[in-house]
């Protein structure tokens, strides 16, 4: 039997103009609209996707016992023109470095956005997502 992961919990403190403090646990970050100060929301929203999938794929070829000596992503997030702006297409590019077959690392990204990414699992499943990868020795 699984058991359920614990609630995510945490706090946000506006600062001044629209910048926000916040922590979580221990972790403490600072959001700003203009993105200045800190990452905006919707930059937020890209780290947690970008990080979501790429644990998951590093988590996967460590399993799969690969050579993984890198792996760096690269996103990119269409947003629509009027309110509210929400994000409506993402593209990331992964760049694996290592003796890692091309074969394992789409399984990787497929079981990320498929199975395992919370993160993409929490946003809407109309939005398009479309990844890449390249590998380098």
């Amino acid at each position: 039997m699984r058991s359920m992961k614990p609630p995510t919990a945490l706090e946000l403190r506006w600062d001044r103009d629209l910048i926000f403090s916040g922590t979580s646990d221990c972790a403490t970050m600072t959001l700003d609209s203009a993105g200045r100060a800190g990452p905006s929301p919707v930059q937020t929203l890209g780290f947690a996707l970008a990080g979501c999938m790429g644990m998951d794929v590093v988590h996967i070829l460590r399993k799969g016992r690969f050579d993984l000596q890198a792996l760096k992503i690269a996103l990119v997030a269409e947003r629509a023109p009027d309110d509210p702006h929400r994000v409506t297409a993402v593209t990331l590019n992964f760049t694996v470095t290592g003796n890692v077959p091309a074969d394992q690392v789409q399984r990787a990204i497929d079981l990320s956005h498929d199975k395992y990414c919370s993160v993409w699992h929490s946003m809407r499943q109309d939005i398009s997502l479309t990844a890449h990868f390249t590998i380098t020795a």
